[in-house]
């Protein structure tokens, strides 16, 4: 999704589906290369480059922990059709952190592009690819939570659909974000030392890379959206329905005697509608910003370049936002933390009670230790405990030294 637009010194937004950096331009509406102003890591730059490492630490260690927790802890216990879904989500916003973060701040740092024509492809295919599927993975769960609350009889066939669900979203994204492996590609500005991982070339008209940008922030943003407003809309009404069915003293089925729909899955409901909320109100003001990038690109000189930032790192938060809200509608995933927390904690202390023994130990330290042991033994031990322990002892040698003696 993107940073730096422009290789002028304008600002440093991009649109959703464009790099980091800037394309160079392709048609006449750009100034002439000679005109060109070289961008700099300035002020504003640096404070979104300090915000993404934050960022990312964060959403690498809570997603990770959501992973680990899903996969091989308590997390275990999710329903089977529940399961897949957020380790997708946890796998696409792992990408999101490894991907995306990492690439927007290193080339923020170095303004121009240093990884050659291959890298360039590469790296902007799976940005594209980290983002549509982050977004698709949040539509399937949308028509995971429609279904269920909707048609709560197909409980038995919802494993199976949202796995064929999530196979599409994922085949989905990887076909949407191959086009970046053509259109984008090292260029060397003329007349200037300065090579940026650009568009230049790929389209003949402004329009066409508009259309283009356009499209993916219809599959993006837009498409998502609907679906997912749609799902939560008709969930939202049923509902309602139900519970003027329930006030009319009509017949509905229900688990127990006062809840329209079972607490479990309407607490999952919750979680799922939380999620969708994070991701709209992360995202769409970068997305409207983006917007009016495309039809007036002028309103890159008139709007401070703090706010194309700001707005940016705003989206990325939603890669945080995901293991947070799942983790306070979840206790399993609370007990994992808590336990790892634990075992961390007994694990330093234990480290620091070593150290400290060690150092209180000179440098017979260790014969004395053995000598007290096994001194101990001898007074403590028992006839029983004799024999329990094959027939064998100790006893301190007048050298100080400790003999094995049969018993």
């Amino acid at each position: 999704m993107s940073g730096n637009w422009s290789v002028l010194r304008l600002s440093s937004l991009a649109p959703p589906t464009q790099s980091v950096a800037t394309p160079l331009p392709n048609t006449s509406q750009y100034p002439p290369l000679l005109d060109w102003d070289a961008p700099s890591f300035t002020r504003a730059a640096q404070f979104r480059v300090g915000a993404t490492f934050v960022l990312f630490l964060f959403a690498a260690c809570s997603n990770l922990a959501l992973l680990v927790s899903v996969w091989c802890g308590r997390g275990r216990r999710l329903a089977s059709h529940l399961r897949p879904l957020m380790l997708s989500l946890a796998a696409a916003d792992l990408m999101v952190t490894f991907v995306a973060m990492p690439l927007d701040a290193v080339w923020n740092v170095t303004v121009q592009w240093y990884g050659g024509d291959a890298l360039c492809k590469l790296l902007c295919f799976l940005k594209l690819f980290a983002m549509q599927a982050s977004a698709f993975v949040l539509v399937v769960i949308s028509l995971d939570r429609h279904h269920a609350i909707l048609r709560p009889l197909d409980a038995l066939s919802a494993h199976h659909r949202n796995r064929r669900m999530l196979l599409t979203a994922w085949s989905l994204s990887l076909l949407l974000a191959s086009p970046q492996l053509f259109i984008f590609r090292a260029v060397q500005a003329e007349g200037v030392d300065f090579t940026q991982c650009a568009t230049h070339g790929s389209f003949s008209h402004r329009w066409q890379e508009t259309l283009y940008n356009m499209f993916h922030f219809i599959t993006l943003y837009v498409v998502p959206l609907l679906v997912m407003s749609c799902c939560y809309s008709r969930i939202l009404l049923h509902i309602h329905r139900q519970h003027l069915s329930n006030k009319a003293g009509e017949s509905c089925l229900r688990r127990s005697g006062t809840d329209i729909i079972p607490k479990a899955r309407m607490k999952t409901l919750k979680m799922t509608v939380v999620i969708v909320l994070s991701f709209v109100v992360c995202w769409t003001p970068y997305y409207l910003l983006g917007i009016w990038y495309w039809f007036q690109p002028d309103m890159l000189r008139v709007t401070p370049e703090y706010v194309h930032h700001a707005l940016f790192v705003f989206g990325n938060l939603n890669t945080c936002c995901d293991p947070v809200i799942y983790g306070l509608y979840t206790p399993s995933f609370r007990a994992d933390l808590a336990a790892c927390c634990r075992r961390r904690m007994d694990a330093e202390a234990s480290s620091r009670f070593a150290d400290r023994l060690s150092a209180r130990q000179g440098p017979n330290g260790r014969n004395n230790e053995l000598n007290d042991a096994g001194v101990n033994q001898n007074q403590d031990a028992g006839p029983g405990d004799t024999e329990r322990s094959g027939g064998s002892g100790v006893r301190l040698h007048p050298s100080g030294q400790i003999q094995p003696v049969q018993l």
